[in-house]
């Protein structure tokens, strides 16, 4: 029985370089949220296929991943020359709520909820190759990062590995890309506001993680400070400090290093 009472996708004869586009009604957005989708050639004749949800930042949408970076190509060609195994990335809307919701239960939404369950269901609906058993991870840039990182640990059982590039480490950081006040984002529990809370509450079920940042970042020094809070409490994690700054450049270069991580995680 379908788990949403509308779903709509892209007709194949239409799209193009192997991006689908899916749009779903359901209770967590109180509404309609748009996914689009690389599916990999060949998908229609594999039974499982991995997928990668990946998170856009502030004023972005379920197309930013693909028509800012390019993913969908750089993926195309890694699978291609055998860099990389097949695999589906989704890249939803963060339910387009203000100028971003954090990916978090906010103001009557659940836009945690829209991408931890509904997203990977909207899949296992019309996707070829997405299963209940297929393996799942996660990433995302600056507000997408702190929704990547947050949202991995917190169900750190469904995903098999997570990452970050530029992320916002903790609430108040959105200030700095969001017009909405701050207290809008005000969560029932404190935990849910801070990445390195969110790793301590559920460090026995945290994934493999990686995080990275520009050294020209405005968002450095706190991705800098999460890395020796947890270096301090012996978590086990990955970070990376790279030339750049809080751009597309950046990003569209280093998500390479976590679509090789979450292969190296299968």
């Amino acid at each position: 029985m379908p788990s949403f009472k509308t779903l709509e996708i892209s007709n194949p004869n239409f799209e193009n370089n192997n991006l689908r586009f899916i749009t779903v009604k359901t209770p967590n957005l109180k509404g309609r949220g748009d996914i689009c989708v690389y599916v990999p050639p060949g998908a229609s004749t594999v039974e499982t296929l991995p997928i990668v949800i990946l998170l856009h930042g502030v004023h972005g949408s379920a197309w930013s991943w693909a028509y800012c970076a390019g993913i969908h190509l750089k993926a195309n060609e890694m699978i291609k020359n055998g860099e990389l195994p097949p695999m589906i990335i989704a890249m939803p809307s963060d339910g387009l709520w203000g100028d971003g919701s954090a990916f978090l239960p906010l103001n009557g939404y659940n836009f945690e909820k829209w991408i931890a369950e509904d997203v990977p269901e909207a899949l296992r609906e019309c996707i070829n190759g997405a299963k209940m058993s297929s393996p799942l991870f996660i990433s995302g840039l600056s507000m997408g990062g702190f929704g990547a990182l947050r949202i991995g640990a917190k169900y750190g059982r469904q995903f098999r590995a997570i990452s970050g590039h530029s992320s916002i480490t903790s609430l108040p950081q959105i200030k700095f890309f969001a017009g909405e006040p701050l207290k809008s984002y005000a969560q029932d529990d404190t935990i849910d506001e801070d990445i390195f809370e969110t790793f301590l509450h559920y460090r026995e079920q945290l994934p493999p993680l990686r995080f990275d940042c520009g050294t020209d970042d405005l968002l450095i020094n706190y991705n800098r400070i999460l890395h020796k809070k947890m270096e301090k409490e012996g978590m086990p994690h990955h970070f990376e400090e790279n030339a750049g700054g809080h751009e597309w450049t950046y990003w569209s270069k280093h998500i390479i290093s976590s679509l090789k991580f979450f292969a190296a995680n299968l």
